[in-house]
């Protein structure tokens, strides 16, 4: 079965206690939901998921600013 937004999702809210409601669309950048250590832990997890590493070309902020983005971008192959 493929990875979606939703696996993302409960490894970001696994990490953040205090993080209550987050959907698709949430900008997880600009409301601080990640912190920038964890922002490079959140890139290792999405390689995991899609099964294989991404190129530094593809590691665009915009590219990870939602959990919708993510999906679209990195898990739907």
């Amino acid at each position: 079965m493929a990875a979606t937004w939703t696996d993302v999702r409960d490894w970001i809210l696994a990490r953040n206690p205090d993080v209550t409601e987050l959907d698709a669309e949430t900008d997880i950048i600009d409301t601080r939901v990640i912190t920038s250590l964890q922002f490079v832990e959140l890139v290792l997890h999405v390689e995991e998921l899609r099964g294989r590493m991404l190129e530094s070309s593809e590691v665009d902020l915009d590219a990870f600013r939602t959990l919708g983005s993510i999906e679209r971008t990195f898990l739907r192959q």
